[in-house]
C-alpha cells in the first residue's frame, strides 16, 4: 500500500508553460493554425506531460498484463480458460497480432503474468503472479482489497522499471479469457446505465450466452455492491488482476510524467479504475481507438477521452495502442521536422 500511496503523491498536473510554447511553435509551422487537428492536440498534450515543448518519443513499450477470471465458469466466454496461457505463449513466441503491430511501430512487447491460472515458464515472461486467477464475481468478490492493491502495485512497479529502461511512452494491453465480463461490471458500476446497452459479445458469444452474461453481471453487482467512488473497492469486488495491474501501470506512468496509450474496452475499464483512484491521472491518458464493444464508447465518455482510430477492432492485447503509437510519434515529428514560416520564406496569413 505504501508504494501506491507514494505513487499517488507524485501525480501532478500538466506543464502549462511547455504546452503554451508547444502551441506557439505549432502556430508558426508552414500550415494554417489547427489544420493538423488531433496531431496538434496530441503534440500539446505530450508537451504538457513531459514538460518539454518539443517532446521526443524514444523507447516505446506495450505492456500486456495477463490474468484469469473465475467467472468463466458461468459460461460468459466463447473460449475456454486454457486459451489464456496458450495465447500468452504465443505472445512470447512472437506469433500474435500485438507482436506484428509493435514490430511495425518499433515498440517492445512486455508480457506480465499477474494472475494466470497455470504455471508458465518462459525466459521472456515476467512473473508477478498475485493469485491463480480471480474468484467468481457471481459468487463473491473477485479478490481481497489487499490482493487488489498488490496487483495495482505490480503495474506501478512495471511502469517504474520501464521508465528506468528509457521508456518515454507506455501502452496498455491484456490477455484474460472472460475479461469483458468484469470490465462491463466496472463500467456499469460507474455509469449506472442499463446493462443491455453496455455488454457486448466479447469473444463472439451467441444471443443466449449474451443474455446469460448480462444476468451474471447483474447478479455480481447485486451481491458485491462495489463502490464506484473507490477504485480499489471497485476492482477488488468485480474486476480482474490484469485490470488492476493495467490501472497501476497507468498510475505509474502518470507519476513518472510519461504518456500512456489506452487500448480497447478492457483497458478502458482499467483506466476507469485508475481515474477513481487518482482523477489527475486521466491527463496522462491517450485513447487509441474505438472498439466494437459497446461499452467502450461509454467508458471513454466517462473519462473524457477521444479515440483516434475507428477500425472496428475488438481483439485487445494492446493492438489498438500499438497502432496508435505511429500517430502519436507522428505528432512529435511534426514539431521537430516541419519548417516554420520564417525558415521556409513563406508568408504567414493574418
Amino acid at each position: 500500500m505504501q508504494k501506491l500511496k507514494q505513487t499517488l503523491e507524485q501525480i501532478g498536473d500538466l506543464d502549462q508553460n511547455a504546452m503554451k510554447k508547444c502551441q506557439e511553435k505549432l502556430d508558426n509551422l508552414t500550415k494554417p493554425p489547427g489544420s493538423l487537428g488531433m496531431l496538434e492536440e496530441l503534440a500539446v498534450k505530450l508537451a504538457g506531460i513531459s514538460g518539454n515543448p518539443e517532446p521526443v518519443l524514444k523507447t516505446k513499450t506495450v505492456v500486456v498484463m495477463a490474468g484469469d477470471h473465475g467467472v468463466v465458469t458461468e459460461g460468459v466466454s466463447a473460449f475456454p480458460q486454457e486459451v489464456t496461457p496458450q495465447m500468452v505463449m504465443n505472445f512470447l513466441n512472437q506469433g500474435a497480432a500485438i507482436n506484428v503491430l509493435c514490430n511495425h511501430a518499433g515498440a517492445r512487447v512486455l508480457v506480465v503474468d499477474v494472475g494466470i491460472n497455470a504455471k508458465l515458464e518462459h525466459p521472456g515472461l515476467i512473473s508477478r503472479k498475485v493469485m491463480m486467477g480471480t474468484e467468481n464475481i457471481a459468487a463473491g468478490p473477485a479478490m481481497s482489497r489487499d490482493q487488489a492493491v498488490q496487483a495495482l502495485e505490480v503495474g506501478i512497479e512495471i511502469a517504474g522499471e520501464e521508465v528506468a529502461r528509457g521508456a518515454s511512452i507506455l501502452g496498455t494491453g491484456e490477455m484474460g479469457i472472460g475479461n469483458t465480463t468484469p470490465s462491463s461490471a466496472i463500467l456499469a458500476a460507474c455509469n449506472g446505465l442499463p446493462l443491455n446497452t453496455l455488454v457486448g459479445r466479447g469473444t463472439g458469444i451467441q444471443d443466449d450466452a449474451l443474455a446469460n452474461k448480462i444476468r451474471v453481471i447483474t447478479h455480481a453487482l447485486e451481491i458485491n455492491q462495489p463502490d464506484a467512488g473507490d477504485g480499489i473497492d471497485l476492482v477488488a469486488k468485480v474486476g480482474g488482476l490484469e485490470i488492476a495491474a493495467m490501472a497501476g501501470l497507468i498510475l505509474g506512468a502518470a507519476a513518472s510524467n510519461i504518456p500512456v496509450i489506452i487500448d480497447g474496452f478492457i483497458s478502458s475499464a482499467a483506466a476507469l479504475v485508475a481515474s477513481r483512484i487518482s482523477p489527475a491521472c486521466v491527463q496522462y491518458m491517450i485513447a487509441s481507438h474505438a472498439s466494437v464493444e459497446p461499452g467502450h464508447q461509454h467508458a471513454l465518455k466517462l473519462l473524457g477521452l477521444k479515440p483516434m482510430l475507428h477500425m472496428n477492432m475488438r481483439l485487445g492485447e494492446g493492438t489498438g495502442a500499438a497502432l496508435a503509437l505511429n500517430i502519436v510519434e507522428a505528432s512529435t515529428k511534426i514539431l521537430r521536422e516541419m519548417a516554420t514560416f520564417s525558415d521556409a520564406g513563406v508568408s504567414k496569413g493574418s
